[in-house]
């Protein structure tokens, strides 16, 4: 018996129902619908015209969800040379023109996407779905995700989401963030995070 591809669809907006690929699951963690849902449905018409940041970003799946939903321009960091091939078979199939790829490390990364915000004049919601620490290798990723957060200048800032293990404990405050608010999904939280 043939084995069944992994694909999510789009779930509203100019692309509904468009099917996405997901990169296998040993190498990445796609977000749950009900997550996804939440978090469009808390943004509503804001992500109209905006500039969205996904960081590990894995099949792009928010980021083209975000796109469909109205956002202008989508940035994905991705470091999984598989993962990348399929975020850009995901790309060709919503519009190309709207979106760019940072491949490598998100944590070096983080400064060239920075450096495209300054050039383009603009802020963005940037998205930071880490993989969860229990994974091997991945034991710091949490810290590593909390210094970076810290480290991003504000102005380019209009929201920062972290889709996280609902038992991680976020500090109140990261640089100049502080937190709103912590939605609950089971074992999967968004914590949202805005500048003081």
């Amino acid at each position: 018996m043939k084995s069944k591809p992994f694909v999510k669809k789009i779930i509203s907006g100019k692309f509904k129902n468009k099917v996405l690929k997901l990169p296998s699951k040993t190498t990445t963690r796609s977000s749950k619908s009900i997550v996804l849902e939440s978090f469009f449905n808390t943004l509503q018409f804001n992500i109209i015209d905006s500039t969205f940041v996904e960081v590990f970003s894995g099949s792009g799946s928010i980021g083209l969800e975000a796109l469909s939903r109205g956002a202008s321009k989508i940035l994905f960091m991705e470091k999984d040379k598989d993962a990348i091939k399929v975020l850009k078979e995901n790309i060709a199939q919503t519009d190309p023109t709207a979106c760019e790829v940072f491949s490598g490390d998100s944590f070096v990364n983080i400064n060239s996407v920075i450096s495209r915000l300054k050039k383009m004049d603009t802020d963005a919601y940037i998205y930071i779905d880490p993989p969860f620490s229990i994974r091997e290798g991945m034991e710091d990723i949490y810290d590593k995700t909390m210094n970076m957060i810290a480290s991003i200048p504000p102005e380019f800032v209009k929201l920062i989401i972290i889709e996280h293990m609902t038992g991680l404990e976020i500090p109140d405050k990261l640089g100049e963030y502080s937190i709103k608010k912590t939605k609950k999904f089971g074992n999967t939280s968004l914590t949202y995070l805005h500048v003081d």
